[in-house]
């Protein structure tokens, strides 16, 4: 295949993902928009699991043809797409905590974590022993078991229907409200000054005279503040949109370095199967996603503290984590491995939430997604300028095909490390500035849903 022709077809690939991801992440953000944590921490959980989930496709059915997996791919992604459009839409999301969508929440993450742990125990037992094909195809009969163990929620809700209704708030917005305030309202230190609000039904000639003559005060809109909605334009302005954008671009960005380059990395220190390591991190980033929204959430809820303390914590994790890889300490691969993979899903996490409760969920697709940007400006900056440099750097000095030895990617690991330690600072700012907005909006132990914001 022509090079240009993988190109292209790698660009149509990844522009459809980004799109499915959008429109399912953005939409149940809003359908659940008392649980963005927990929300951002499955959808993203079940992202990182997967690569797993068609590895073991691709080994156990397929039997390794490349061929076959892509015909899968095609054949079945748009066809699953089709299928279940109709189910990602607005629904009327809840006003209040509801205790049955919580243990529903909870059960769809156990079901999650049980899967990931059966991924990862098959994963190993291939590695290790020889699976019969009646095994094979048991193992996918399971896998399919535990991916599909969420529906039984829908299914229990169709066979005991509660009984309870969600009503709104009073004030909240509705297409049934009649406005009976008069649009023009005489002011009561200027008898003759009328304040004319947004989109009142006047002429706007008669609004210019009113105006030029003095007659009229026209109420100008005010800029949101931090826990409303924003337009993309209104959010780019404010420190805390690049603060966040940087300390997201900080972490995610040195994390996928290792990522990119973890065959490489384990092939270097003498691990020729690095299929197990790539696994491990997988799994843990399942788990880091998960828990980043989950652990968040909590916290948030308990004592107000916002979400990018945990990103704060992690990255000190991270700094020490790099350091470790940069020691090549024997024995210490895969314990590394681990705790990166955990720290790099909190990383997600914990941003989708975030922004979502500074920035608000109207433009949320459009500022998530400009925030995701991180990822790849990351994975070019230091995977494929630094740690690519310094790879092919140290293998010409050893002459060979292979670069072997710690030091292939030593200089990497203490870039990466210097990298992070500016997100820890940048994290710790970040967490100062937004408290208060964190104290607003969870006061109840709840989050303050708005009642005037149109979603």
């Amino acid at each position: 295949m022509p090079y240009w022709i993988l190109w292209l077809a790698l660009v149509v690939a990844t522009n459809s993902g980004a799109w499915m991801g959008t429109a399912v992440l953005v939409t149940n953000m809003r359908n659940f928009p008392l649980n963005r944590g927990t929300i951002a921490g499955l959808l993203k959980g079940y992202v990182a699991l997967s690569a797993a989930v068609f590895t073991e496709v691709y080994t156990m059915v397929l039997k390794g043809s490349a061929s076959s997996l892509l015909l899968f791919f095609t054949l079945g992604i748009p066809v699953v797409c089709c299928l279940l459009m109709y189910y990602v839409r607005p629904c009327t999301p809840a006003y209040e905590a509801d205790p049955s969508e919580t243990a529903h929440f909870l059960f769809t993450q156990g079901a999650s974590v049980v899967l990931a742990v059966f991924l990862l125990t098959t994963t190993i037992l291939k590695d290790v022993f020889t699976i019969s094909n009646a095994l094979s195809y048991t193992f996918i009969g399971i896998m399919m078991v535990l991916l599909m163990a969420p529906l039984a929620i829908p299914v229990k809700m169709t066979l005991f229907p509660s009984n309870k209704k969600l009503n709104p708030p009073a004030g909240s917005s509705s297409d049934n409200l009649i406005v009976t305030d008069p649009l023009l309202t005489k002011s009561t230190s200027e008898p003759n000054v009328t304040n004319i609000n947004d989109g009142d039904d006047i002429s706007e000639v008669d609004e210019l005279l009113a105006v030029g003559e003095g007659a009229v005060k026209i109420k100008k809109k005010t800029r949101p503040r931090r826990g409303e909605d924003f337009t993309f334009r209104e959010a780019v302005v404010k420190a805390d949109f690049w603060l966040l954008w940087l300390v997201y671009f900080l972490g995610v960005g040195s994390g996928v370095t290792v990522l990119n380059n973890l065959a490489q990395i384990g092939v270097s220190l003498g691990f020729n199967d690095t299929t197990t390591l790539l696994s491990l991190f997988s799994f843990c980033n399942f788990l880091g996603r998960l828990g980043g929204g989950a652990v968040s959430e909590y916290f948030v809820r308990l004592k107000m503290i916002p979400r990018t303390f945990l990103t704060m914590v992690t990255q000190i994790i991270m700094v020490m984590t790099y350091l470790l890889y940069a020691s090549a300490l024997n024995g210490t691969l895969y314990v590394a491995t681990a705790l990166l993979g955990i720290c790099y899903g909190v990383q997600f996490g914990v941003m989708i939430p975030t922004s979502s409760e500074l920035f608000g969920l109207k433009n949320f697709g459009l500022i998530y997604n400009f925030m995701g940007l991180g990822n790849p400006i990351g994975a070019l900056l230091f995977s494929g300028m630094l740690a690519g440099y310094v790879y092919d750097t140290e293998q010409a000095k050893q002459g060979g095909s292979t670069c072997m030895g710690p030091d292939c990617f030593r200089v990497t690991f203490f870039v990466l490390a210097g990298v992070c330690s500016l997100g820890v600072i940048l994290s710790l700012i970040l967490t100062i500035r937004i408290r208060p907005v964190y104290q607003m909006l969870y006061a109840s132990g709840s989050f303050r849903l708005s009642q005037s914001s149109d979603h």
